[in-house]
Formats: C-alpha cells, structure tokens, sequence
C-alpha cells in the first residue's frame, strides 16, 4: 500500500457567525433561543416572544415559507416588521444532476461564493439526505475524495440546515397549506452527516441544526433517523450523544493502527484502542441503537479474512453493524474496489459472527455522487485545470 497522507491536523471547534455583509440577519440556523432574541431585539414585546417564535418557526420549518407576506396568522403591520429587520435564507441552488437510479446530487452555493455537494437518495421505504458540515475537509483520507480538497470554513447552522430546506424545496416535500404533518408520505425521511467535511471539527453548528431538524413543530425528524458520522474526534464523541443524541456511525476501515493511519490519518492522534474506549462510554449505545462501523473495502488493503476476524475481535462488547462500502472509485483514486466475491467472503464471516454486515449499494456512482466522491465542481475544475498545465508543460 503506497497511498499515505500527513497527520490530521487540529481544528478548533470555532461556531461561524453570519456574515454581516450578507444584509438583514437570517432567521434560519437560529435555536428557539436565538429566535427569541432576535425578535425582541427587533420590537417584539417581550410576553408575545414565545407565541411569535412558534408561529415563525412553523412556517419556516414546517411550511417552507420563505417570504413574510405569507405568514398569514400574523397582523400585516408585524409581517412589515420581520421583513425590515430579517430574511429567511438558504444556500443557492447552483445544479442539480440525477443518476439512473434516481439519486439526486445538489451542488449549492453559500456565502462567500463557496460549494459544497448534497445527495438525495430514495428508496422505498425512506429518503435518506447527505448533508455536508464543511467546506472541504481537513482529514485528508487517502480514499475519500472530499478529502483532496482542502478545508475552506466550517458551515454556519443556518447552512447545514439550510441544506434540508432546499432539497425539500426541489423535491416539494413541505406540508401544504391547510394540510397537518403525517397526511402524506415524508421524501427526506432520513438525515445522514456523510457530506463533505468531519461533522465533530464544527460540533456547534452540527448541534445547532440538527436540534432545529429534530424539532417536533418544524421539520421534525426523530434522532432516530440521524446518523452522524465521524472518523474518530475521540473527545467530541461522549459529547454528541449528551448535546445530539442522534445515531453514530464511525468512518472505521481498518483494523491495525499501521493500515489506518494511511487510510484515515486521524488515527495517528486518536488510535484504534482510544477510539473504541470511547465508543463503549457513547451514552446512547444500547442493543436497539447500535454503532455503525462504516468500511470500505479496498483491494488488497484491508479485505482479508484476517481483516474481517480482527475486525470481529476489536468491536467485541459494542452493539454494531458493520456497512461494508465497495470503494466508489473516483480519478486519481490510488486504491481499488474489492471482488464482489472478496467482499460478500468478508461480509460471511462477520455474520457467521453474529453481526449484521450489509453490503451497501453504490448509489449515484454515474454523477460522482457516491459515499467518498463529494468534491465541488469548483474545486474539481481547478484541480483538472492544473492537470492540463503540467501535462502541456506550463
């Protein structure tokens, strides 16, 4: 194995501010807190704030509403009053491509002119949308690759979230008018933080929206039906489950600390042992809410029968699965996928062990929207840019 990458390098976990560049304040990433401030601030009396945030809250979380005017339980005279003070904002839509088997893959735009790339996939009995919490990533996984851009910013709150509501707003997936929540099937069933960037170095404002997500008035997801997914911020971990509560799911994909480090360079600050203490303490591990160890499956890396035993050994204790991820190959990519018959070997020997091991279907791979190909066509241009200047020897 001659991929390698450097030592992930420490992020602090800084919230993002708005930009107060942008013009009037947006309301969407504010907490219930947050809303209420805000709305004081700007003449709501005091003993109406609580009654005011319910109401704004449903119609932008629940309803979609994005303009004031609409919000027809409020008296025209506050409409006016929102409207001169605030806005209601979500990151700008710039493309949209759909593969064969229906998966959609958004590229949005955010402030300060940057992207980042969502992913829709549908199925029959949910619809599960991946949501970046950075622009770039600063983990550097030699298989990923999100992880060849570099870390641009952490996205705000409003940002994260601000994902959901778009991709509902492409899909029409809000409750209608007159209409109460549950009268009709949920297109964005689910919610998974597997976009670009590591959810844990922006914890904040990965908190702040998915609470704004899981709020029963709005947009309304049980935690049950968030995974967050994280290549192993050992510290951060006990602390998602006390402030987040959501499902976990541990980017793994190795078994040794020697073959990790290369493929996920975390490892070198937060080995194997570290990192598996702390999954045995994450405070929702029950049978009923098991961790999730993602692996992708690497030709001749780690998708060996020894592999899968050790593999078996180190999650003993921790109620698992185990999601093997056949390698979505992208250009450039230094590794390759595993034989189906390697891998469907690998995955019979974890559920001869008692784990279930699903093998996971490659979703989008014709648009590049597949687990480890996010990347933004900003930066994939650039990059082919400067292919083309070595090539012609520039």
């Amino acid at each position: 194995m001659t991929a390698s990458a450097p030592i992930t390098q420490d992020v602090l976990t800084i919230p993002r501010k708005e930009d107060a560049t942008l013009g009037k304040p947006n309301l969407v990433g504010l907490t219930r807190d947050g809303l209420r401030d805000a709305l004081i601030a700007a003449g709501t009396p005091e003993k109406q704030a609580k009654m005011r945030v319910g109401q704004v809250w449903q119609w932008i979380y629940q309803k979609g509403v994005r303009d004031f005017a609409d919000m027809t339980n409020l008296s025209k005279d506050y409409r006016a009053l929102l409207d001169q003070h605030f806005e209601i904002r979500v990151p700008e839509l710039v493309s949209k491509q759909v593969s064969t088997d229906g998966t959609r893959k958004y590229l949005v735009r955010i402030a300060g002119g940057h992207e980042v790339e969502v992913v829709y996939i549908p199925e029959e009995d949910r619809g599960t949308l991946c949501v970046s919490s950075q622009v770039g990533c600063t983990l550097t996984c030699s298989f990923c690759h999100t992880g060849t851009q570099k870390l641009v910013r952490n996205l705000t709150a409003g940002e994260i979230v601000g994902q959901i509501m778009m991709a509902r707003d492409d899909l029409e997936d809000w409750v209608p008018a007159g209409k109460g929540m549950g009268e009709r099937p949920r297109l964005v069933s689910n919610i998974v933080l597997m976009g670009m960037g590591e959810p844990l170095y922006n914890f904040d404002a990965v908190r702040d929206a998915m609470k704004i997500a899981m709020d029963g008035e709005g947009i309304s997801l049980s935690r049950r039906r968030i995974t967050l997914s994280t290549s192993g911020v050992v510290p951060e971990i006990a602390r998602a489950g006390a402030e987040i509560g959501c499902m976990l799911a541990i980017s793994f994909h190795a078994t040794d600390d020697e073959t990790r480090d290369k493929l996920v360079p975390i490892n070198k600050k937060w080995n194997i042992e570290k990192l598996l203490a702390a999954l045995k303490e994450y405070p929702k591990l029950s049978n009923s809410e098991r961790i999730t160890f993602e692996y992708v499956m690497l030709d001749g890396v780690n998708d060996s029968d020894e592999d899968a035993r050790r593999l078996i050994k180190l999650i003993e204790g921790i109620p698992a699965k185990i999601n093997l991820i056949p390698f979505n190959e992208w250009p450039g990519a230094p590794y390759k996928r595993s034989s189906n018959n390697r891998i469907r070997a690998f995955a019979n020997i974890i559920y001869q062990a008692g784990y279930a091991s699903p093998i996971r279907t490659p979703r989008g791979e014709d648009i590049m929207a597949a687990c480890g190909q996010l990347k933004s066509e900003t930066e994939r241009a650039r990059k082919s840019k400067a292919e083309i200047a070595r090539e012609a020897g520039l």
